[in-house]
């Protein structure tokens, strides 16, 4: 089957290995479709992993279920797969904080999302794998995973109803913070980004401002737009200390900050505790999401709030995974970039079920 595999960032190949062998408490897709995520396109922390097959967005059809495996699922189920599944059962767990689980940090899909068959094992089976419903496609379901994402940013956020919002960073993720903000009670969204094609979108999906920072101060504009006031919930989604500073500068008094997004190694915040203190501004992490967000996420997906065709705006073939990623990492006129699998692709008879 093929795979695309990472040596370095400039130094993408697609290989051929065998399919994934399944054990008895194993399930195999047929891999449909896989999103590229913004954070595979972050050199330093996507090379750190290497090599690897990347990708981890996927959607497919269960062909192959261990024998010994006790599951709803049947053969033919169309489904959405996270990468990660926790335990459960934790202290992490139990406090909803998924991503702390040992067992969310070491579990994985084999050997990844840009390959043409993916091997489930059942802990991620069992916690955090989703049926399709029969009107969500799987470009849809590519969506799952990075608008759980979301919705946990939204979750932490703690917005008030009549909050304002103002979203920094428009590429897909901010694009989804922009079409969720209001379901979570917000009433004025102000998008900011250096993109025209990436402002315009926002508009389009329901932003009330859209602030070009290539031509406008945004810590100005906003005061305009806010009459001094600032914004109740910043989202600061580039991977940027100067984001994060510029971020809490924009956060009204009782306000909270999101940092969406790691800074890069090596960069430093330098924060006056006392700003913070005396305006009671909250920092607050979102970083990747839980079983119950994916479900969330879901949810918003079968409403036709998020939707393949509002976000995905470009579609490749397993053997262009290179010019997707160069795509998602130019971050200009495109929004999501999708890597569509051939459904004629079989498995070969010495890699048979």
């Amino acid at each position: 089957m093929k795979v695309a595999k990472l040596y370095s960032f400039k130094d993408i190949r697609i290989e051929d290995i065998p399919v994934p062998e399944i054990g008895p408490r194993d399930a195999l897709i047929k891999t449909k479709a896989c999103g590229i995520c913004s954070g595979d396109v972050m050199p330093w922390y996507i090379e750190k992993k290497a090599p690897l097959v990347i990708g981890h967005e996927p959607a497919g059809e269960i062909v192959g279920l261990g024998k010994n495996l006790n599951s709803s699922f049947k053969i033919g189920d169309p489904v959405f797969t996270h990468h990660h599944a926790p335990c459960l059962n934790c202290k992490y767990c139990r406090r909803g904080d998924y991503v702390q689980c040992e067992i969310w940090r070491n579990t994985k899909i084999i050997p990844g999302g840009i390959s043409e068959y993916i091997l489930i094992p059942e802990i991620n089976l069992r916690n955090d794998t989703l049926k399709l419903p029969e009107n969500i496609s799987y470009e849809d379901g590519t969506l799952v995973e990075p608008l759980a994402c979301v919705v946990k940013s939204l979750k932490r956020a703690n917005i008030k109803k009549g909050d304002t919002i103002l979203i920094i960073g428009l590429g897909v993720m901010g694009q989804m913070h922009v079409l969720l903000a209001r379901k979570f009670g917000a009433k004025k969204i102000i998008a900011a980004d250096m993109v025209r094609f990436r402002l315009d979108k926002a508009l389009e999906f329901g932003a009330d401002y859209a602030i070009d920072v290539s031509k406008e101060d945004m810590i100005e504009k906003l005061k305009d737009l806010t009459d001094g006031m600032m914004a109740d919930i910043v989202i600061a989604g580039p991977n940027s200390a100067d984001v994060m500073k510029q971020g809490i500068e924009a956060a009204s008094c009782g306000g909270t900050v999101i940092f969406f997004t790691p800074a890069k190694p090596g960069e430093i915040l330098n924060l006056d505790p006392n700003y913070l203190y005396f305006r009671d501004i909250n920092i607050v992490t979102s970083y990747s999401c839980g079983p119950d967000d994916t479900k969330n996420a879901l949810r918003f997906i079968r409403q036709g709030v998020v939707a393949a065709n509002k976000l995905i705006t470009h579609r490749f073939s397993i053997d262009d995974t290179e010019k997707a990623y160069r795509l998602t990492a130019e971050a200009k006129e495109s929004l999501k970039c999708v890597i569509v699998f051939n459904s004629k692709t079989s498995l070969s008879p010495e890699s048979s079920l």
